[in-house]
């Protein structure tokens, strides 16, 4: 049975190339992203025939259950939610003098986004046979590494994390295995020029999107490996 998946801001960088190698697997990708018009265009792009372009955005709860809904219809479940999309890389800013609308429209893409869909999409995902959501996170999210940086998208990954522990506690019964993954410095719109290659980052987020029963679960890793909180 092809398994289905759904990858949040999926239209460019790190999220297309997930989107992209997913596909190569056999898996049948909803591209999503808040422009149904860039989503298509990624996926014409991609050329798959196992991708199709969704609009969602994650800080709409009715687009959400929308979403939701289209799936249950069509394909009665899903296998594997990626919790991609993620914005403000706030470098410009100290906490110190931190725009609160900044890190408030962080905190509602970064953490609270990922949270309404794992919320929406968990009945579908119980329906699963091998449920899986991966969080995509970040180094700078660590607490045992961070320092001074961008307070904004720092602190929003940070609680990603820890909603990341969380959704593994309450969902262990259900089999559903959720990690958060950090695709290291990558040299996206976001990441700017210098990091690795986009598919050596996209490669740890399908690594944890297609992992084997009896995996790990409530982890944060990188290229595979375990990372500190």
């Amino acid at each position: 049975m092809t398994a289905i998946a759904v990858v949040t801001g999926a239209n460019r960088g790190i999220g297309k190339e997930v989107c992209r190698q997913m596909a190569g697997r056999g898996i049948l990708v909803l591209l999503t992203a808040r422009d149904l018009g860039k989503a298509r265009d990624a996926c014409q792009e991609i050329a798959s025939d196992n991708i199709q372009p969704k609009q969602l955005d994650v800080t709409d709860d009715a687009n959400i259950r929308g979403l939701r809904d289209e799936i249950l219809a069509q394909y009665g479940r899903l296998d594997v939610l990626v919790n991609n999309a993620a914005i403000h890389y706030d470098h410009w800013q100290k906490a110190l003098q931190a725009d609160f609308n900044v890190v408030s429209e962080a905190i509602n893409t970064n953490l609270y986004g990922p949270w309404r869909m794992a919320k929406a999409f968990a009945p579908l995902l119980k329906k699963s046979a091998q449920p899986r959501i991966v969080n995509v996170s970040s180094g700078s999210g660590s607490l045992a590494t961070m320092g001074a940086g961008p307070p904004a998208y720092n602190i929003s990954k940070t609680a990603l994390n820890a909603l990341t522990r969380m959704l593994a506690a309450e969902m262990a019964a259900d089999g559903i295995l959720v990690n958060a993954i950090c695709p290291g410095w990558v040299a996206t719109e976001m990441g700017g020029e210098g990091g690795r290659p986009i598919p050596d980052g996209a490669a740890g987020i399908v690594w944890a999107a297609t992992l084997p029963d009896g995996g790990p679960t409530g982890g944060f890793f990188r290229d595979q490996q375990p990372l500190e909180w």
